[in-house]
């Protein structure tokens, strides 16, 4: 069974930091870039933002005896089989895993159009996210 304050919590944490991205987001490409702590302050709410949601997904993994996944991305992978996400979002979520992996680990240089077309494109996302979450464990409503 979840821990269902833990997991309240992780869920609140990435709404704020995804109403936050939002304020990046609406910026023109060439604004945005042209602004090192826009795009720097984005890039390391995004970071945040995916762990989230991976810890998020983790934890619901072990709670409820779901498979293990063999990487950040299998993660999303696995609340696929357990029905909790549907294939198109859970595919997108793959994506955004490894899109977390660029960012932290740089393995090329990460261009901020790229960034910022990420958060135009797929915030909605974590939205949809959060809401496959708490639709699938009622011990999550509010008390």
């Amino acid at each position: 069974m979840v821990d269902a304050p833990r997991l309240r919590a992780v869920l609140s944490r990435l709404r704020a930091r995804r109403t936050e991205l939002t304020r990046y987001a609406e910026r023109d490409c060439d604004r945005y870039t042209s602004d090192p702590e826009a795009v720097y302050a984005s890039r390391y709410l995004l970071l945040t933002s995916i762990e989230d949601a991976l810890s998020a997904a983790n934890h619901v993994i072990a709670s409820e005896g779901y498979r293990a996944p063999t990487d950040y991305a299998d993660a999303f992978r696995s609340l696929r089989e357990a029905g909790i996400l549907d294939e198109k979002l859970a595919a997108r979520l793959e994506a955004m895993a490894r899109f977390r992996n660029l960012l932290i680990h740089q393995y090329a240089e990460v261009d901020d159009r790229r960034v910022h077309q990420f958060l135009r494109q797929d915030l909605d996302d974590l939205d949809a996210f959060i809401a496959a979450i708490l639709d699938g464990f009622s011990e999550l409503e509010p008390q």
